[in-house]
Formats: structure tokens, sequence, C-alpha cells
């Protein structure tokens, strides 16, 4: 067996780094010849542009491509031999495959590396790197294109590589994973979301390299990793299919832009490029053409904490349900079979009969409905022109291609949304007037509306959607992404963690939207302490959750007299923070007023506000809501104003929940004169 023993694995990576070097030289090399004959290339067209002609021309220019591509692409490859240089590898398997005594010893890595004569470390998302994360000891196997390769695992081994420098050296025979993952989950919590290649378990490697879902719905409790894991699959998938698939043909759905800039690290720190990446409510003015202005999902949840509105409540439940796009469905084809009542035209002298017109309307069935008329009047015209044996003049014309439309009851979708309330019986749960903005969960029904009567250009170049906080989007808009996105899907949530309890998707709910899709769900919370887990399972219980046996020190719940004994106790909490050696401190209120009141109070430089508006996420200290916290992870996190006055409702209550689950390591509650009943 080769380097058997921890000094002989430390003289190996040595060994690794040298030949790290020297591959980065000889890229440096290549990079200033291509740069050398790039500027030679430049010059020579420059100098004799005049005797070239355009043969020439085109040539020249398609050789300088060439070059410019392949000196990118030595660039990147740079990238990647300085990363491999601070850690080559974090894990190995010494595999014998059936019916050979050769072993073969596999380091993985996050990406490859070969020398002239063999691989030396695998790219984690290689076949054979499966291995590592799905067996232990004894017998193994993995997918290749030619079929399954199987045989013994002989050794297992990990390590933790920083800066060159091997920090510690695990073998194991049971669940090598566990130690390595104890170490990385008790660090302290960095700026931004890292990837996982090395901590990836066997049931989030499943779901990671599924190749044939053609939608996965991820249900993962807070902790659980599935933002990760999600992130991961994308580029597994980008590896496997790399000759179908690119980074720009892929988009994510994130919930806003903070969480968008938290995210950013993991897919370059795969070797791949940035994704392109919308807020739902972004695309939602794009599909009505920013002809509307409406309440964002952010303003609705600020409505629901502030007031509890129970005429609001009723129509954002009604208009989240399955029984409302099914009723949106069946008023669809009553108007297709009632609101288009034709009656004969006379013009040129010719009588086009009702009969001939309702012919062709329903002959366009594929057609979305207010589209038809046109195909409808082109018919009628040429019905007209073989009767006459002439041109028709324009005045003609135009009294057929007013006709047609007329004889549709209403031709405004704005107009036909509102008269489905009235069709269904129930008007009041429309509340528009002209000029004011729509409520939140009128803006995907009316897109929906538009898309089946109007039609609406699919985003055809999407080959991969990913969604993240599934629970927060209602049946209508995943009814409406169902139809954009004929592509294949990764969704993911925790339906712990609504913002909107009343609008909230449940995976099997989803699943009806999307019946080919698999459901995977992960109960292992990795984020938080034992202690804080179950101090949050008192808030919102879940009994399928499994806490990491991680100890830490039991939450912290103190009362005070004031707000602004409130707002000391905070003090207090950042300058332990400052001292602790922690790096990110999470101070979570439930609305953005409270957060703002709290930064003014506390009129410290190093406390970063976030707001709906902000775009980046900072380290530090951050103070934010709920809401925009959610998918975030602080190494201690203190939630103010815990109060029973301040948390109280079932909103409050997914509020307080979101907040207490974003802390690793410490949590601290403060309240002035009574707690919340949610707390235990």
């Amino acid at each position: 067996m080769i380097n058997s023993t921890e000094r002989e694995e430390r003289e190996y990576l040595e060994e690794i780094k040298e030949k790290l070097i020297l591959a980065i030289k000889r890229v440096d090399d290549s990079v200033r010849q291509y740069s050398t004959e790039l500027r030679q290339s430049k010059q020579y067209i420059y100098e004799n542009q005049s005797g070239m002609d355009e043969a020439d021309m085109v040539a020249s220019e398609q050789s300088i491509n060439r070059m410019a591509f392949t000196g990118e692409s030595a660039v990147s490859k740079k990238r990647k031999l300085i990363k491999l240089g601070q850690s080559p590898y974090f894990g190995r398997i010494d595999f014998v495959q059936k019916n050979e005594s050769d072993t073969s010893a596999i380091y993985i890595g996050i990406y490859s590396f070969a020398d002239e004569r063999s691989n030396l470390v695998y790219d984690w998302r290689a076949p054979i790197s499966s291995m590592f994360y799905d067996f232990e000891l004894g017998e193994g196997w993995y997918k290749t294109p030619g079929g399954i390769v199987s045989g013994e695992i002989v050794l297992k081994r990990q390590y933790k590589i920083r800066e060159g420098n091997m920090e510690f050296m695990i073998e194991n025979d049971v669940n090598i994973h566990d130690d390595v993952l104890q170490k990385e989950l008790s660090k302290s919590s960095d700026d931004k979301m890292k990837n996982i290649v090395a901590t990836i378990q066997r049931d989030q490697n499943a779901v990671i390299r599924n190749e044939t879902s053609p939608v996965m719905i991820i249900q993962g409790v807070a902790g659980s990793g599935k933002t990760s894991i999600a992130l991961h699959r994308i580029a597994f998938l980008l590896y496997r299919f790399r000759e179908e698939i690119s980074s720009k043909d892929i988009l994510i759905i994130s919930p806003n832009k903070v969480f968008a800039d938290y995210i950013s690290n993991v897919l370059p720190e795969l070797g791949e490029e940035q994704i392109p990446e919308m807020g739902i409510d972004e695309l939602a003015a794009e599909l009505l053409d920013n002809k509307f202005q409406f309440q964002t999902f952010f303003e609705q949840v600020y409505t629901l904490l502030e007031h509890h509105d129970a005429g609001f409540i009723e129509r954002i439940k009604f208009k989240s349900s399955f029984e409302f796009l099914g009723k949106l469905n069946r008023y669809l084809i009553h108007i297709e079979n009632n609101y288009f009542e034709p009656t004969e035209i006379r013009v040129a002298g010719t009588v086009v009969p009702f009969p001939f017109i309702m012919e062709k309307f329903k002959a366009y069935y594929r057609i979305p409905l207010l589209k038809r008329f046109a195909e409808v009047t082109k018919d009628v015209l040429q019905f007209v022109r073989n009767n006459v044996q002439r041109k028709l003049s324009g005045g003609e014309k135009n009294k057929v291609w007013e006709a047609i439309p007329a004889m549709f009851k209403m031709n405004n979708i704005l107009d036909l949304y509102r008269d489905f309330f009235k069709w269904v019986g129930r008007p009041e749960l429309f509340r528009f007037h002209h000029g004011e903005a729509l409520e939140y969960a009128d803006v995907f029904p009316l897109i929906y509306f538009k898309i089946r009567l109007e039609g609406l250009k699919s985003y055809d170049h999407v080959k991969h959607l990913l969604i993240d906080e599934m629970q927060d989007y209602t049946a209508v808009q995943y009814a409406v992404i169902s139809r954009l996105f004929n592509c294949k899907k990764t969704i993911l949530g925790d339906v712990s963690q609504k913002v909107n309890p009343y609008s909230a998707s449940s995976a099997e709910a989803i699943e009806d939207v999307f019946p080919q899709g698999e459901v995977v769900r992960l109960f292992r919370s990795y984020r938080s302490t034992w202690e804080i887990t179950a101090f949050a399972q008192h808030i919102s219980p879940n009994p399928n959750i499994i806490p990491m046996e991680r100890h830490g020190d039991a939450p912290v719940m103190k009362g005070v007299d004031s707000n602004a004994a409130e707002v000391e106790e905070v003090r207090n909490c950042i300058k332990r923070f400052k001292e602790s050696g922690y790096r990110s401190m999470g101070i979570i209120c439930k609305t953005q007023e409270q957060a703002a009141f709290l930064h003014h109070e506390l009129k410290m430089s190093e406390v970063h506000l976030l707001s709906v508006d902000s775009t980046v996420f900072k380290e530090g200290i951050i103070l934010t809501t709920a809401h925009l916290a959610k998918g975030l992870e602080f190494d201690e996190v203190v939630v103010p104003f815990a109060s029973i006055r301040n948390y109280h409702t079932d909103v409050d209550r997914s509020m307080l929940y979101i907040a207490c689950t974003r802390a690793m390591h410490q949590l601290t509650l403060l309240f002035t004169k009574e707690k919340s009943s949610f707390l235990p």
C-alpha cells in the first residue's frame, strides 16, 4: 500500500504541491506564448489590412478568437491549480476492482489533476469518487457510461488541508464523515456559504448525483444543507453534461438579493461560472411587461405582521389554494364555451354565417383564446374574398377586424379576472381600483390568465431551474412556473420556515403540480447545536427532525423592564460577541421598522443593517428581519423584542422559528416584561 503512514502522507502532499507548482509554471509559459502570438497577429492585421481580402480577414479573426479562447481557458486552469495548491484533496479510497489484484489509491479533491503518467487527483464529481460518499470499507461500486464497476474498498481516509498544510488525517472503519463533520460544524461561520464537498453525506450525495428525475423536490428541515446540496447538484450536472449544458443555461429563482449574494461563492469555488438569478417579483414584473404596479411578497408579509386583517388573510388563503387554481381552470373553460357569441357578418355584399365563424373559433383550440380572433378574422376575410373574387377595401377589412373581437364578451385580461370573482360568487375577494397596486395574491393569478388567454413566450433557453424557499410559493405560482419553464427543475424548501403560513406549499402539494417529481426528505439538521435545535422545536415542533449530537450552551432568555433596557442588552451581547472569537452575529427582528429602530438606537458603525433593498451580505454583525435572514446562518443570534405582545400570531410563530434556527452555536432571546407564549 502506498503512503501507509501519516508521515508518508505528508511527504506525498509535498510531492503533489511541487507537481502543481510545475503545472502552474507550464500554464504561465503557455499564456505568455498565446499573448505574444495574439499581439503579433493583431499587429500583422493592422499592418497588412489594406492588402487582405475578405477571406484573409475572416481567417485571421477566427485565428485570433481561437487564441483568445485558448488563453482564457489557460487562465481558468491556472486558477484551479492555485486553488488545488491550497488544498489538493480531502479524501482517499483504496479500491480493488473485481477479478483484479492491483489496488488503486484514489485521491479525491475539488478538481481533477493529472501528470503525464496518471490521474493524481479525481474531481469529487467523477463517477469513481461517488464511492467515497456512498460506502464504508468493504464492497463498493460506481456507475460509468459503460456500466457498473464493482470491487472492494480496502482503505478510506479523510484529510483537512488548509493553505497547503495538513491539519489532520482521519482513518476510520465506520462512517468517516462523522468525525470530520463535527470538526467542520464546530468552526465559526464565514461571510459566505462555502462548498461542502468534504462532508457530503450519503443521502445528500444521492440527491446531488441524481441524473434522471425531471423534477427534484427537496423538503429539508432547517440546517439540513438543502440550498448547498442544490448548488452542488447544479455543479454536478454541469460536470456530467458539460457538452449539453453550461452555467448560462441555468436560472436560480432566489428569495432576495442578499441571499443571492450569500450563496454566490459556492459555484465559483467548485470551478463553475456564476449562474443567472432573479427574484420571483422580478419575474412577475417581466411577465406583466411592467404594466401593473403590485405589492411585493415582502410587502405582503409586512402587512400581515403589522395589521392582522381578517379579510386580507381570507383573500390570501383563497388565492393560495389548489381549489382556487381548479376554479380558475373551470372558469377558463366556461368563458371559452359561453363568452364567444358569433353573429353573421355582412361585408362586401356577402353574408358570413355565424356557424362558420364558430367552427373556425373552435378549430384554433390550441391557440390562447384572445389570440384566436386574428386567425378567425383572416379566415373570414378569405371567405369573403373567395365569394366576391376581388381585393377588399381597407374599410371592408376593418369592419371584419372590429367585428370578430366584439363577439367576445370582454377582451381585457384584468376585466376577465375581475369577472372570475363574480362567476364564483365572491366579488369581494378582488380588491383593486385603477391607479392602485395589485395585492400580491392577485399577481400570479393574473399572469396565469395572461398565459392561458394571450400566451407568453416560455423561457426555452433555461435548461435547468432552481427554486429556493418552495414553501412560500402558491399553487398558481407553480402552475405558472410549470408552463413557463419546460425544463428540469430542482425545488427546495422547508414548510416549517414559511414566512406566510396562509400561502405555504408542502412537498406533497408541489408534487400535485409536478406529478413527475421525485420528493426527497432531509431530516438531519447540521447547523445548530443540539440545545438550539431542541429549543426551536418548542416553537414549531417537527417530530422527524434529527439534530446532530453537537452540544453547546443552552439558549438564553432574558426579560427586562423596557425597550431601552433591551437595547442595552443587545449592546452587551455585541460586546461579548467581539470577545468570543466568533466571526458572525445575526440580530434578527420581526419587522423592518424594529430593525431600523434598533439600528438607530445602537449607533454602532460595525452593525450592518440589511433591508429589502440590500444587495450584499457583509461579514460581522448583521441586523435584519427573519424574512430576510431565511437561508442565512450565524455563529451567534440575538432575537430582541421576543415578547408576547410582539410574537402572538401564526405568522409571528414562523418568524420566531426562522430567527432561532439561524444560530449555529449561541442563541439569546430578549423580551420586555412577558415573553412570547411560543417560547418554552
